[in-house]
């Protein structure tokens, strides 16, 4: 079974790809808005922060490393969180433009999506008649026609450039049954390496579905396909953020919040700041006798590098 730990890491997924500006007036999109908010977050007990980017005038997701550039040495000099660059960019993105940040970076951990997948956000289109900007409508609707490309080829070439090149481990994504599969393929191939920190994730259309058995058939797979060479986390879309999240944490796993996975603190109630989800999962946990786990002791935990080793 996974490797059970005596303290949990809440990772902070501080702006991804999917929610629009018009979604939320408090979605981190300048750099400045990501050191604030990633300094708080941390402050509040995230032990890992992912990161993407985005254009600080219109919110689009890129892959610039000349806008990774603008808050990742500030937020590595102002707190001590693990920095977790994406790997998935952003629906617009091919896989060199996803890549540049994070091989300019050489940072401790990135994600990497294990799998190709219909990403379907188009639903999400219909719910809003106006917008900021005009990229975001057909950014959305446009995803009823997309594959997320992670080939076999593509992701070896990540782990070899990333992982061999520069130290870099990995928080594996798995948005269905077949990505651990695909996942455990890499492991006996002998291009990962334990423990692999394996983020099981629920509600995203086009993965699998956000229903307690689910959590638990992911689990029990990762169990079986891993033994004790894996830690487990797990994230949930929308309504299902902190619910899952609890659940996962009572099972022996960790957590993952943060705006890019829910824009809400609770039904109704739209989160003003990523620190407020990361407070609110801690209270949660703390209120169960769990303890959170600081960034040095995840560090440890998952093998990292530290950050003294990257290149920024």
């Amino acid at each position: 079974m996974a490797k059970r730990t005596n303290k949990v890491i809440i990772s902070c997924a501080m702006t991804g790809a999917i929610h629009t500006p018009t979604m939320s007036d408090y979605l981190p999109i300048t750099p400045e808005d990501l050191i604030r908010q990633g300094v708080d977050a941390a402050a509040a007990g995230a032990t890992i922060l992912h990161l993407h980017a985005r254009d600080p005038k219109t919110g689009m997701p890129v892959g610039d490393p000349e806008v990774f550039k603008q808050f990742l040495p500030q937020l590595k000099a102002q707190c001590n969180a693990v920095l977790n660059l994406t790997t998935g960019g952003g629906l617009n993105m091919q896989l060199q433009d996803r890549l540049k940040a994070a091989v300019w970076a050489q940072p401790e951990m990135c994600s990497l999506n294990m799998g190709s997948m219909n990403f379907g956000l188009f639903p999400v289109a219909r719910r809003y008649t106006t917008w900021k900007y005009d990229w975001e409508k057909p950014y959305l609707e446009g995803t009823d026609d997309f594959i997320f490309r992670n080939t076999f080829k593509d992701i070896e070439g990540i782990l070899k450039t990333l992982g061999e090149g520069f130290g870099t481990r990995f928080e594996y994504e798995c948005y269905d049954i077949g990505h651990l599969y695909n996942l455990a393929h890499f492991l006996d191939r002998g291009l990962v390496k334990p423990p692999l920190f394996v983020q099981s994730i629920f509600g995203i259309l086009g993965g699998i579905g956000a229903d307690p058995d689910n959590l638990i058939f992911m689990k029990r797979t990762a169990d079986r396909l891993f033994g004790d060479d894996y830690i487990w986390s797990v994230l949930a879309a929308g309504r299902h953020q902190m619910s899952f999240c609890t659940q996962a944490a009572l099972l022996g796993g960790n957590v993952r919040v943060g705006l890019e996975d829910s824009l809400f603190l609770g039904k109704g109630e739209p989160a003003k700041t990523n620190a407020e989800q990361v407070a609110k999962i801690r209270h949660l946990l703390e209120t169960l006798s769990l303890e959170i786990a600081s960034p040095d002791e995840a560090r440890e935990m998952l093998d990292l590098k530290g950050a003294d080793n990257v290149a920024f």
